[in-house]
């Protein structure tokens, strides 16, 4: 059955002081994912020694690598990625809604990828929410919106998932939780599971959301030594299977297959 893993690697800077994007791979790599989203990866940034990591873990694991940066200064970039070895193409890649006045908060973004699994076209949207409870709505309404979630070549499958810094009682997660399944609150999950913080996680803030025709088969905290100290939160799997399989539109307005739409 296909995996999904969603990781916020903390700029592959661990709770023991160590930056290492090999690490992070390696943690990634012993659960054998088909999909990776990954959140707070820098590229070619000084405080992390100038590494590619995005390049660098896709590189590691064998896969394909898309990426959005949702910071760019000069040649540095900060942001997310969807990792595969699948047949995928990136569709769409964007930044979200901050609040206005505030042009200080951290810029966030998403990017959105169709990954062919078992022959269907199954739409990714890997995000980063903000820490204010107003800037995380009015992101989850943007990615409810036309241009995301409710674009009409977002079709079924779909899954969206990354770090909303949104806890189960919170308003973005419910928002999100009346378009789309918790995939820790599928009948086989026994019980949901913390991912934050790493070491010691007591809060829900990692999620994946899936679509009606996704059945989640397993989810699960990555709880491994190596991953209570890679990053300052631990990855959560989502083993599943498409159940219904539905045409998705392989085009985004005029954008060919394998076309890439990039709003800044």
């Amino acid at each position: 059955m296909p995996r999904i893993l969603t990781y916020n690697v903390h700029r592959c800077l661990g709770t023991d002081g160590q930056l290492s994007p090999s690490r992070i791979a390696d943690v990634i790599a012993a659960y054998e994912p088909d999909i990776v989203a990954l959140q707070e990866l820098d590229v070619r940034r000084a405080r992390t020694g100038g590494v590619d990591q995005a390049h660098v873990i896709a590189r590691a694991l064998g896969m394909q690598m898309h990426f959005h940066a949702a910071i760019k200064v000069m040649d540095e970039e900060y942001g997310n990625a969807i990792l595969t070895h699948r047949p995928s193409y990136l569709v769409r890649a964007g930044r979200l809604p901050g609040l206005a006045g505030r042009p200080a908060i951290e810029p966030r973004g998403a990017l959105w990828a169709s990954v062919n699994i078992g022959g269907a076209d199954l739409q990714i949207v890997n995000t980063h929410l903000g820490l204010r409870r107003a800037e995380r709505l009015a992101q989850v309404d943007a990615l409810l919106g036309p241009q995301w979630l409710g674009h009409p070549a977002c079709r079924e499958p779909v899954i969206l998932a990354g770090d909303l810094n949104a806890i189960p009682r919170s308003r973005a997660y419910q928002r999100l939780a009346g378009h789309l399944s918790d995939a820790q609150a599928a009948p086989h999950v026994r019980r949901p599971q913390p991912t934050f913080p790493g070491r010691m996680p007591m809060l829900r803030i990692d999620h994946v959301f899936v679509s009606r025709a996704i059945e989640v088969l397993r989810a699960e905290a990555v709880r491994s030594p190596l991953a209570r100290v890679a990053s300052d939160h631990l990855p959560l799997l989502i083993e599943f299977r498409v159940v219904q399989r539905m045409h998705v539109v392989r085009e985004v307005g005029n954008l060919p297959k394998g076309g890439i739409e990039t709003v800044c």
